[in-house]
């Protein structure tokens, strides 16, 4: 009877032993091919269009709650509302059937979830637009523009086209000028000489455009010269009356 069950012992350890060697070898087998199982190439592109920021032109196919639909390669994608464009997008019926440039911003293939994003393009079409202007703006060009703010050391002025410069509080004015807004005040229409363009900024002058304050004549004294030299006293106090 002992040697029975010792014998039954042995053969449910032989039994636990396969079942773990057989477990382990699934596990190995599937680590070996984990990296070879095919990837769905139209999600492995998607994610090359996230990584590279590439831009692409969609469709807009459809309107959702607080976005519209567009379709990429024959995915679904989502632009947000708050992703169309630049400012603020309030009739998103508007957008049905409009091409949009726009980038990837999220591409998960076990999700199943694409999310595209136009304002992201549409702000650096601006910003390169912006510096193009800039570039084409000429140091001592006389602009005119309206006060859109002030600050403690100076006026930003919207000189249109969507550019702004600066005043700075000593090119207000030739006269001493503590802060700008003793002589300014937001709204009001000014006239400035370009005097600098750095680093994307541009820097105007309204002092500049000012006339130079008229500089009191000298007083002139009457000279004669007689050809002769004298230092005695009574040249020098001759002429005059005395009581």
């Amino acid at each position: 009877m002992n040697e029975e069950l010792k014998n039954n012992e042995e053969v449910t350890e032989e039994a636990a032993e396969t079942v773990a060697d057989t477990a382990e070898t699934a596990a190995e087998t599937m680590d070996d091919y984990a990296d070879q199982i095919e990837v769905d190439p139209v999600w492995k592109n998607l994610e090359d269009l996230l990584d590279k920021q590439t831009v692409i032109t969609v469709e807009v196919g459809g309107i959702v709650k607080a976005g519209v639909v567009a379709y990429v390669e024959g995915v679904r994608g989502f632009i947000p509302a708050s992703q169309l464009d630049i400012g603020y997008v309030e009739n998103l019926e508007s957008w049905l059937g409009r091409k949009v440039d726009v980038v990837v911003i999220t591409a998960d293939a076990k999700e199943k979830r694409l999310v595209l994003s136009g304002k992201k393009v549409a702000r650096a079409k601006a910003e390169e637009a912006k510096k193009e202007k800039i570039a084409a703006m000429k140091v001592g060009t006389v602009v005119k523009g309206v006060v859109e703010s002030l600050k403690p050391y100076g006026a930003f002025v919207d000189i249109g086209d969507d550019l702004t410069g600066l005043v700075h509080v000593s090119q207000i004015s030739r006269k001493r000028v503590k802060t700008p807004e003793d002589v300014l005040k937001v709204g009001d229409e000014v006239e400035a000489k370009v005097i600098a363009i750095k680093d994307g900024k541009i820097s105007l002058s309204m002092k500049a455009l000012e006339e130079a304050p008229e500089e009191p004549a000298e007083e002139v004294f009457p000279y004669k010269e007689d050809g002769k030299a004298s230092t005695s006293l009574g040249a020098l106090l001759r002429g005059i009356k005395l009581d």
